[in-house]
């Protein structure tokens, strides 16, 4: 549940929902929905998380640590991608990444980018290896990105030249797997 976190410190301390209400100054139907789920925490005002923080005694960020994720940037997510493959090799990577559900996780954040990004990487790699493709995600390989995510490097190519020209090259070079999707991807194995 959401507000875990907020429910756990208020048994810790040995406060009650009326106590930390009347003690912070926050409306106690307010703290009753926050702990109950109804109002979501990360959506408070930041006024109504530093009375409530004040009075548990704790940063206001352990108040939303559990529902705010941080997410990183495309660019980073597959850096990240690719250097897991390289140091763990093709067929480790594969097993970790069906093993855990991973795809799917991020698939349920509504990461879709990260999602699919993932899915053509263990196709790739699958198709790589002369493996068979799992046909677990057979309704998400029917999915795409309404846009075409084109690497970084390549619309920093575009600005600069004021051209189109890199994206058509992209295109031709991108791997098929990443295609799908709507990812242009075309070098997955040279990283640093």
């Amino acid at each position: 549940m959401i507000c875990t976190s907020i429910n756990e410190l208020l048994d810790q301390k040995g406060i009650t929902k009326y106590r930390l209400a009347k003690s912070s100054g926050v409306p106690q139907t307010t703290v009753i929905d926050i702990c109950s789920g109804k109002a979501r925490i990360e959506k408070c005002a930041g006024e109504t998380l530093y009375k409530l923080a004040k009075v548990l005694d704790v940063p206001m960020e352990t108040l939303v640590a559990d529902v705010m994720e941080y997410r990183p940037g495309f660019e980073t997510f597959k850096s990240n991608i690719c250097h897991m493959v390289h140091d763990m090799g093709d067929l480790d990577f594969i097993a970790e990444m069906l093993e855990s559900s991973k795809i799917n996780e991020l698939w349920d954040k509504r990461w879709y980018a990260e999602s699919l990004y993932l899915l053509a990487m263990v196709d790739y790699l699958c198709r790589e290896n002369d493996l068979p493709v799992c046909s677990e995600y057979a309704d998400m390989r029917r999915a795409h990105l309404p846009e075409t995510i084109y690497p970084a490097g390549i619309l920093t190519l575009c600005a600069a030249m004021k051209s189109d020209e890199p994206k058509a090259e992209s295109l031709n070079e991108a791997i098929p797997e990443f295609m799908r999707f709507n990812i242009v991807e075309s070098e997955v194995r040279n990283v640093y």
